[in-house]
């Protein structure tokens, strides 16, 4: 008789090892008094347009480093980069999501130790990115106007581990059928303590909401 099959769990596994690593790095960072975010979303949402609108916003105030995690091309990090941010390029080989491995390669490769923000700007999906820690202290998504409300049932882990959720593009609200209410109560039935924000990066509207956020938790990073 054949000896039975060994059975290995390899996503479990791949999970708890990365989990592991997430910590340490998520350490490593508060001792290095760096605040780390990962920044989650489909492609299309904004998180470029954010993210160089806040770095304009901040730049006086704060030292900003953005990695810039893709399957392939560097428009984005140029265009960070052009905004006043410390930028690196990630590939990501086909991957379609950034672990706790990959994230501290480009912290070492980029240098992390004189900066207050570290941003992830993560690639592009509403799936992937959310099964990895990737080290960051919190988690944020961003859902556009025109992606509409009913995402957190479609998604409900991207919205389940995010700390803070971002409804940008809200300039269009009068041309799509996005109901905030409902939205509201989509996101509530998955994570009841997620942060709901309303901007646009592109009128201003709710980017002060954003930038308060971005400073206390900055601060309190810092005095951990």
């Amino acid at each position: 008789m054949a000896d039975p099959i060994k059975v290995i769990e390899v996503k479990e596994s791949v999970f708890a090892n990365n989990g592991r690593a997430a910590d340490a790095l998520r350490e490593r960072m508060r001792e290095a008094g760096t605040f780390m975010i990962n920044l989650m979303s489909s492609p299309g949402a904004g998180k470029t347009t954010l993210l160089t609108a806040t770095v304009k916003a901040l730049a006086d105030e704060m030292s900003i480093a953005i990695m810039e995690a893709d399957v392939d091309s560097d428009v984005d990090a140029y265009t960070v980069q052009k905004a006043g941010a410390k930028a690196i390029q990630l590939h990501t080989g086909g991957m379609c999501h950034l672990d706790a491995a990959m994230t501290e390669q480009g912290l070492n490769q980029m240098g992390y130790e004189d900066t207050d923000l570290v941003v992830i700007e993560n690639v592009g999906n509403l799936i992937c990115p959310a099964e990895f820690d990737t080290g960051a202290a919190r988690k944020v998504m961003i859902l556009s106007v025109p992606e509409g409300d009913d995402k957190p049932l479609k998604y409900p882990l991207m919205f389940e581990v995010s700390d803070i959720v971002l409804i940008s593009k809200v300039d269009t609200l009068p041309y799509f059928d996005f109901d905030k209410e409902r939205l509201e109560r989509n996101v509530r039935l998955r994570n009841p303590d997620a942060k709901i924000i309303y901007l646009s990066a592109k009128t201003g509207k709710g980017m002060d909401e954003w930038l308060e956020w971005l400073r206390d938790e900055v601060a309190a990073w810092k005095r951990r």
